[in-house]
C-alpha cells in the first residue's frame, strides 16, 4: 500500500528526515510516535503528498501503486483527492458551511454528481451518529462531533489510505477513546489503511503496528 525508501527532508540547512524506509500493508493502521521535532509530522506529510521530499537519486515512494514522484503537480493533487483522506488534529472544517456541506467539499472538487455525493454523505454522517446534526454549522458542534463530521469528510471519496495527524490531540478522554475505537471500526467495515501520528500512548499502542522516530529516522 505505502512503500518509502531514503526519504530526506531539508529545510535549508536543517535536515529533518534522514533518509526514512517504510513499508505499510493494506488495511493496517500504523502508529507513529516520537519526541516533538522528530520528524513525524513531516514524514505524515510526505506519505500523504501534502509536501515534497528533497530528492536523492534513489529515493522512492510508491501509493497504491503510483509512483509518486513521477507525477505532475496537477495529477499528484487529482490523485490525493481521490485516493487520500485526511484528519487533523484541528479539524479544518470550514465554519460558513454546514456539516453535509463540509463533507461533501472533496467530492465536489472531484466532480462528482451532487445528488449522489449528498446521499452518501448523509448516510456517512449518520453512520457517525451525526444525521441530527447535518445542518449544524462547525461553531454549533462540539469538539467531538466536529472531529466526526472531519472523520465524514476524509471517508466522502472512499480513500485507499487515511492520514491522521493528533486526531485526538484535541478532544477530552471519553471522546477521544471513541475516536480511537472509530478508526478501528472503519478499518474492520471499509478495509483502509490509517496511518497515524499521536502523542496518545493509548491511541499509539492499539494500532498494529507502533513505529518510533527518533531525530528523523524510524527507529
Amino acid at each position: 500500500m505505502i512503500k518509502a525508501y531514503n526519504i530526506h527532508k531539508y529545510y535549508d540547512d536543517l535536515h529533518v528526515l534522514k533518509g526514512v524506509n517504510l513499508h505499510i500493508k493494506k488495511g493496517e493502521i500504523v502508529s507513529i510516535v516520537g519526541a516533538s521535532g522528530a520528524g513525524k509530522t513531516t514524514l505524515l506529510q510526505i506519505l500523504g503528498t501534502l509536501d515534497k521530499i528533497s530528492k536523492k537519486s534513489d529515493s522512492q515512494l510508491e501509493i497504491n501503486g503510483e509512483n509518486i514522484l513521477s507525477l505532475s503537480d496537477k495529477n499528484l493533487s487529482k490523485f490525493r483527492n481521490q485516493h487520500l483522506g485526511f484528519i487533523f488534529q484541528f479539524h479544518q472544517l470550514l465554519p460558513e458551511f454546514s456539516a453535509l456541506e463540509n463533507v461533501c467539499i472533496p467530492a465536489f472538487i472531484a466532480n462528482r454528481d451532487k445528488k449522489e455525493v449528498e446521499e452518501e454523505a448523509k448516510k456517512l454522517l449518520d453512520y457517525l451518529g451525526l444525521s441530527h446534526r447535518i445542518n449544524h454549522k462547525p461553531n454549533e458542534l462540539s469538539g467531538g462531533e466536529q472531529q466526526r463530521v472531519a472523520v465524514a469528510r476524509a471517508l466522502i471519496n472512499k480513500p485507499a489510505v487515511i492520514f491522521a495527524d493528533e486526531p485526538s490531540g484535541n478532544l477530552d478522554t471519553h471522546t477521544a477513546e471513541n475516536l480511537h475505537q472509530l478508526f478501528f471500526k472503519l478499518r474492520d467495515e471499509f478495509g483502509q489503511t490509517f496511518v497515524i501520528v499521536t502523542h496518545n500512548e493509548e491511541l499509539a499502542e492499539m494500532a498494529d503496528r507502533k513505529l518510533t522516530m527518533v531525530d528523523g529516522n524510524i527507529v
